[in-house]
């Protein structure tokens, strides 16, 4: 039988926010539908767009006042009781199925949940064993006494955790501990924000913790998977721009999977944002399409910063209007893909060129290829790996893909 997630005393309060969000929106979204059919075909609304009149319009508007108050004394109530349940996890091993439901969650509503101020919102920090890392020298030296010259730091994907990067019994970064005398962390952020927004947060951790790690640095090694890699040269674009000292320290950045320009099902799912707003009568569900996060569109073509969505909205037309961002000249930038293809040359390895790749990334994409010469990333052809037959979770704990990992790390 599975086990059951433990809970913290703040799930219930974020759980119950959410439901009361989850229930406005729903009455929106009916009251919209509902505006759209009764309109007559050509007569311009009389009402807001998305808003009945009379005594109808009192109806949907009751039902959200009362939402509203039933949510406000449900937090209320769980405020007061929240000292008896039980308390997030101090010196305890932490649950693995809740912070994977957790950062599941995060990814796909994560923006939401952080400007709604709920408790279930993921705050950036680094962890070791689950557990955060504090960023003092002193305090830092006493949680990790094995800290050694060689840092690896470790950054998972859209709707992952820290957790996660141990799969089927594997772990890259304590198997590069083992082989090549790393000391690994891993960062757990909220994925569903902006990778702009996360990039710049990380770029001041990273400035804290290479400032506090106790012994001297001969290598820094940035390792991320998926959406981690688009973090990782957000950081390093941000920290160089803002004159930090921590990219002039990192050594290495490994990219496993990641979407460099862009992941083909967020178009998709772009294009049905589209054409379900062009239909009369069906344009009130787009906002279905629309509660997917800022971190997930991000994905669309890859976005690094923040003028690369600023001012043009999430859900305008598919243009990529992105700003060529090249990889650092003073780092080693590797590059590894997985391709469901087997490496021959029959019609669906060249699909996987363009096509799904891993299942979910283009091998262009992983690998920087574009067919702008301007767009096109440098990773260095020594520096570029495709492991066929891998699935792009399959990245992570895949011998082959390790094997890799420590011929460049060691």
């Amino acid at each position: 039988m599975p086990r059951r997630p433990r809970l913290h005393s703040t799930d219930l309060r974020g759980a119950a926010r959410l439901a009361t969000d989850a229930t406005r929106g729903l009455t929106d979204l009916v009251e919209a539908m509902h505006e759209r059919i009764a309109r007559l075909p050509g007569i311009p609304a009389r009402s807001p767009a998305g808003r009945t009149q009379g005594i109808t319009g009192l109806a949907y508007k009751s039902v959200r006042g009362v939402t509203r108050l039933a949510g406000g004394t449900v937090d209320a109530l769980l405020a007061l009781l929240a000292p008896a349940l039980p308390a997030e996890h101090g010196a305890t091993a932490p649950s693995r199925e809740r912070e994977a439901i957790v950062a599941a969650l995060n990814g796909v509503l994560g923006d939401h949940l952080q400007a709604s101020a709920n408790p279930l919102a993921t705050p950036m920090a680094f962890h070791r064993d689950g557990r955060s890392l504090p960023l003092a020298r002193a305090t830092l030296a006493q949680r990790l006494p094995d800290a050694g010259p060689r840092l690896l730091v470790l950054l998972h994907g859209l709707c992952m955790n820290d957790l996660q990067w141990s799969r089927n019994g594997h772990d890259h970064g304590a198997a590069l501990a083992r082989a090549c005398g790393y000391t690994p962390i891993y960062l757990r952020y909220n994925s569903g924000l902006h990778v702009s927004t996360n990039g710049q947060v990380l770029a001041q951790q990273l400035e804290s913790l290479l400032d506090a790690w106790p012994v001297a640095l001969e290598r820094c090694v940035l390792l991320g998977h998926s959406m981690g890699g688009l973090l990782a040269r957000s950081a390093l674009h941000y920290g160089a721009w803002a004159g930090q000292r921590w990219p002039t320290r990192v050594t290495d950045l490994v990219c496993l999977g990641t979407p460099h320009h862009g992941a083909p099902l967020e178009r998709a799912g772009h294009w049905v944002d589209l054409l379900l707003g062009a239909t009369p009568y069906a344009a009130p569900l787009a906002r279905l399409g629309r509660l997917r996060s800022a971190g997930i569109t991000d994905l669309r073509h890859g976005n690094l910063v923040d003028d690369d969505w600023a001012g043009n909205g999430r859900f305008a037309p598919l243009a990529d209007r992105r700003l060529a961002v090249p990889l650092p000249d003073s780092i080693r930038c590797h590059a590894l893909a997985g391709s469901i293809g087997q490496g021959g040359s029959d019609l669906k390895d060249r699909l996987m060129e363009h096509g799904l790749g891993d299942g979910l990334v283009p091998l262009a994409s992983a690998l920087g290829r574009h067919p702008d010469p301007a767009r096109c990333l440098a990773f260095a052809a020594q520096r570029q790996w495709v492991g066929y037959g891998i699935k792009h979770l399959g990245l992570l704990n895949h011998a082959k893909v390790f094997a890799q990992l420590r011929h460049w790390l060691r």
